[in-house]
């Protein structure tokens, strides 16, 4: 009967507490352990447990919930007056749970060193203060929006385009200019599913030090609709930072090909990248490294962000035709970012794709998904099921048929990277071949011999079977059917006729500011090539 009662209660508390999260205006998280000593906004009294909100950063017990859901405001995403000028915002100051090694503005000593609800900070400039230190001119002093104002979307810059809208008049670079000609607005997208599930952390992490209206999880808000925002902005200036795997970019690029589309080209933003995948190639060729587990803080990501640079990324159609003088079906179309490959790579993938749709809660860790691709790369190197891939296929580079070996995989690049960080092209570096780009409207075409081959190219033990550079590459399946991928979408194919052609180009943003080994030794080898000459 005990027990009884408890659950009981418990559910009725639960309930109780989602009733009140879907009617606030704050972003309620409730949470089982704090990650740092948290102390009540409403009793003032220690707490382990209890809810969040990850928009303006207040923590409660659950008891003082209703209480914090009236007392506090949370972060305003326009203005409520139109009356109040861009540059004359307050600070909005929450008392308490304050960032650790965080300093006074006044007096420039910690804040937060005492265990009890103490000292403030203001939720957009994240400016922090001591309770003695805290003054009425610095209460009603206007707020800068700190670090990242260039980045920010200010409330009252939202209320001004309400306004103008209402008006008819859509000259947003007045208003901008207000801002600075530096202030570059940057758009999160997330996918809150991707990789070892930390998209759900960081929306949050985002929300604290942006405006929440620049932050979205594309798998509630899908990136055509989120993308809409850049056409409140003036014209080329915004950013988009893409958390999560390269079939996430992917998806966000397409949804920029569509503002094309739309005519609304003078609005489309760069993309920068987070990753969150199992592979993450295409970051890694632009320099956000291989995956992100939490490193670095989520402020450093923004600095990085601010101080990447504008380059261009090829974007490639891949077009399916199946065989057959009965085939009514329209070819199948794909947009190519990364690469094409047909052979054991593919495989893998194709395997392991089948396996996570059954049981997508066992594939959450990165760790655990390269482990079960190295499981089917080793039981393929006993079956060889893509063997005699030669006699399978032809193979035409700018219309030119080429003669192949006896291969059993063929992989068609556009980017520097492949197989979660491998520099297929290079392979050991011990020849000189030229870098591989992926701007320069060239796609780089190898051949494999199988899966064993796959992993010593990975490690540097083995080169790839260059095959060459083309713009055009075309490729015919005879007989059986063949495992093919595009970015790390597999998939089983009969015969067809297989055509890739330069589609279109994507801004991207690239950060020089961390290099890998492979990219040090290649960067070293073409300066040794270039002394030679």
């Amino acid at each position: 009967f005990i027990t009884f009662w408890c659950s009981l209660q418990r559910s009725r508390r639960q309930l109780h507490r989602r009733d009140i999260f879907r009617k606030s205006k704050h972003g309620w998280r409730d949470t089982d352990l704090f990650s740092q000593p948290t102390y009540c906004c409403v009793c003032t009294q220690h707490i382990l447990l209890g809810a969040f909100c990850d928009c303006c950063g207040l923590r409660v017990d659950e008891g003082c919930l209703k209480k914090a859901d009236k007392r506090f405001p949370c972060k305003e995403i326009m203005l409520k007056s139109d009356g109040r000028a861009l540059d004359a915002m307050p600070h909005h100051w929450i008392r308490g749970n304050v960032p650790l090694c965080s300093c006074c503005v006044v007096c420039k000593q910690q804040c937060g060193s005492q265990p009890k609800l103490c000292d403030y900070r203001c939720i957009w400039c994240q400016k922090t203060v001591h309770d003695e230190c805290m003054k009425n001119s610095l209460k009603n002093e206007k707020c800068d929006f700190g670090e990242f104002k260039n980045l920010i979307i200010p409330p009252s810059y939202l209320t001004s385009i309400n306004q103008m809208r209402k008006d008819k008049k859509t000259d947003y670079a007045v208003l901008a200019s207000k801002l600075g000609k530096q202030w570059t607005p940057l758009i999160i997208l997330a996918n809150s599913r991707s990789g070892t599930n930390m998209g759900e952390g960081l929306l949050g992490e985002f929300r604290i030090l942006l405006n929440p209206v620049q932050v979205f999880d594309v798998t509630k808000t899908p990136p055509v609709k989120a993308l809409q925002l850049c056409t409140l902005l003036p014209c080329h200036s915004a950013r988009v930072l893409v958390c999560g795997g390269d079939g996430t970019v992917g998806w966000v690029l397409d949804a920029v090909d569509e503002m094309k589309i739309k005519g609304q080209e003078k609005y489309i933003p760069q993309v920068a990248v987070l990753p969150l995948g199992t592979g993450n190639d295409l970051s890694n060729t632009l320099g956000w490294g291989t995956g992100y587990a939490g490193e670095i803080p989520v402020a450093q990501v923004l600095r990085n962000v601010m101080e990447a640079d504008g380059i261009k990324l090829d974007r490639w159609k891949v077009q399916v035709t199946n065989k057959g003088y009965y085939n009514l079906r329209k070819p199948k179309e794909f947009t190519m970012n990364n690469y094409f490959s047909v052979g054991p790579d593919a495989l893998m993938a194709l395997n392991f794709h089948a396996h996570r749709e059954k049981a997508p809660s066992l594939f959450s860790s990165r760790i655990l998904n390269k482990a079960v691709y190295l499981f089917y790369g080793t039981k393929d190197c006993l079956v060889q099921e893509c063997k005699d891939l030669n006699r399978k296929v032809e193979l035409e580079l700018d219309g030119e048929r080429v003669e192949l070996p006896n291969l059993e995989g063929i992989i068609v690049l556009n980017i520097g990277y492949w197989g979660g960080g491998c520099r297929l092209w290079e392979g050991m570096g011990d020849e000189t071949y030229p870098l591989a780009r992926h701007d320069d409207g060239l796609l780089e075409v190898v051949g494999v011999y199988g899966s064993f081959h796959c992993a010593q190219i990975q490690v540097k033990l083995a080169n790839p079977f260059r095959i060459g550079q083309a713009h055009t590459v075309r490729l015919i399946l005879k007989c059986s059917m063949m495992p093919m991928q595009v970015d790390g979408e597999p998939w089983a194919q009969g015969p067809c006729t297989v055509t890739i052609t330069h589609k279109t180009h994507a801004m991207m943003l690239y950060f020089s500011g961390e290099q890998t080994d492979d990219d040090i030794s290649s960067t070293s080898d073409q300066e040794d090539i270039k002394e030679t000459e």
